[in-house]
């Protein structure tokens, strides 16, 4: 539709995968999944619950008449109602056990957190996929001698592939933390409209044994090992916080990536892929701007302030609930996996092919490395029989002479021919260049490449293999 707003997160961003996991037929189709489970478990555990009556169920779990709930909804101001009665509707020989003892949030709830688990499952795929791209570029340019900054400015020698295992780290620990947020994850289970379970122990004529049994029934039903042990009326909203900045890590790691990529771009020692059709500026025909970074980093900001959500709605949940909680959820569960999901998709279609500069790479190197070389030089200097201090002396003011000639006259660093050229140095240009190669300056960068990757990347690839493949697109 173009005459109503529709989200750009499924536009123009996110997988279809995730955009199909948030979409209404997976929600109402997954509360009639945990009808099911109930009615399955209350009837194993001895109510007067026929297998006519869950055939039934089943037979309409994904056959959902939108609109007849729709209508329902409008006359009697309750979704979950106006679901049991379009339900039961269509299965009406079950109508009278459907939500047997439940409370809307038996519903809403645990699908909530089905979708959650399956979300970070989508997720923790796009991410592992990512962390594939990251490794084999890593491997490659191991060696590639590139300039490192602090505070953006020259400081010393690393490597590209070094560099890129900065950024891997970060994703392999968004991995770990997706990895153990799934590892303790559980349903609300059934806990009755406080959280008390009393309705479901009225059914059961007072045994808190089948009480206790139901509960961990349709937890294993619904796929989780447990459910929460005490609730209120919803499962403790803590969860959406500790999600969500799950979330926000993954967004904080490809904001960091993208920015480094926008910078080096700005250097053109590196930059994201750019279509042979693809139009840079409407005024600059020449541009060639990094938009997927720049989506990403906007994408990451959007996510790091996620966790904000949750931690407003646990903050004011009074005693066993308020409704408060409810429309802002419906907007940040969905809308930061939606995110989250198209950030990350944008992060690998960079890595996918990014063009990489060597000679600017080099040029940018050589124009620095006079400087930061000129310690070796002194040490060279030395052990020929020089004077320390005398040594240091000429080599700091040469330098500072050199620095003014690059930024006020904005000419070559002429450094070395400097040096080589007083006689205190006593080293001719060959020998300086000697000393200026540049696989003394990387320190164990090519060494930290594989013992990072062998460590902690491979494994976790090999751990996931079966998950890699999935392509990269970027729709628009």
């Amino acid at each position: 539709m173009t005459d109503v707003y529709t989200s750009p997160l499924v536009e123009r961003i996110a997988s279809r995968e995730m955009a199909e996991l948030w979409s209404a037929q997976k929600k109402f189709s997954t509360w009639r999944r945990c009808w099911i489970a109930l009615a399955e478990a209350e009837q194993e555990l001895g109510l007067p619950i026929t297998d006519a009556q869950i055939a039934a169920m089943r037979a309409k779990q994904d056959d959902i008449d939108f609109a007849r709930a729709g209508e329902i909804e409008r006359e009697i101001r309750h979704d979950v109602m106006a679901h049991i009665r379009a339900f039961s509707e269509v299965a009406p020989e079950a109508g009278p056990i459907i939500h047997l003892g439940a409370t809307s949030c038996f519903v809403t709830d645990n699908t909530d957190l089905i979708l959650i688990r399956e979300g970070l499952e989508l997720l923790l795929g796009r991410a592992v996929n990512v962390l594939d791209r990251l490794a084999a570029f890593a491997r490659k340019w191991r060696d590639l001698a590139t300039l490192g900054y602090t505070h953006y400015q020259p400081a010393q020698v690393v490597t590209l592939g070094k560099r890129a295992c900065l950024w891997a780290q970060d994703l392999v620990m968004d991995i770990d933390n997706i990895e153990a947020m799934l590892g303790k994850l559980r349903c609300r289970g059934v806990k009755g409209a406080t959280g008390t379970q009393a309705s479901f122990l009225a059914l059961f004529d007072g045994d808190h044994d089948k009480v206790r049994r139901l509960d961990t029934l349709v937890a294993r039903k619904l796929g989780f090992e447990s459910s929460y042990p005490v609730t209120g009326q919803t499962y403790p909203r803590k969860v959406d916080t500790q999600v969500l900045s799950v979330i926000a890590g993954v967004g904080e790691s490809v904001h960091k990536f993208a920015t480094d990529m926008r910078l080096l771009q700005n250097l053109k020692e590196v930059e994201e892929p750019f279509d042979a059709k693809q139009v840079g500026s409407s005024a600059m025909a020449y541009k060639r701007n990094p938009m997927r970074c720049e989506r990403a980093c906007a994408l990451g900001r959007f996510l790091m302030v996620a966790p904000l959500h949750g931690g407003f709605t646990t903050a004011v949940q009074w005693f066993e609930r308020t409704l408060d909680d409810s429309a802002l959820r419906r907007l940040s569960l969905p809308e930061s996996f939606l995110a989250c999901d198209g950030a990350l998709n944008l992060y690998q279609s960079v890595m996918e092919d990014p063009a990489v500069y060597p000679k600017v790479i080099e040029r940018r190197l050589m124009a620095e490395l006079p400087f930061m070389a000129t310690e070796n030089i002194l040490m060279a200097c030395v052990r020929r029989g020089g004077d320390r201090q005398r040594l240091h002396e000429v080599i700091r003011t040469h330098s500072q002479a050199a620095a003014k000639r690059v930024k006020g006259e904005g000419a070559d660093n002429d450094l070395l021919d400097r040096l080589a050229g007083d006689p205190e140095i006593g080293m001719s240009r060959a020998e300086i260049d000697a000393v200026l190669d540049v696989r003394a300056f990387v320190g164990r960068a090519p060494e930290q490449v594989d013992e990072f990757l062998a460590a902690e990347a491979d494994p976790l690839l090999e751990r996931y293999r079966d998950r890699l493949g999935r392509s990269a697109e970027v729709r628009v």
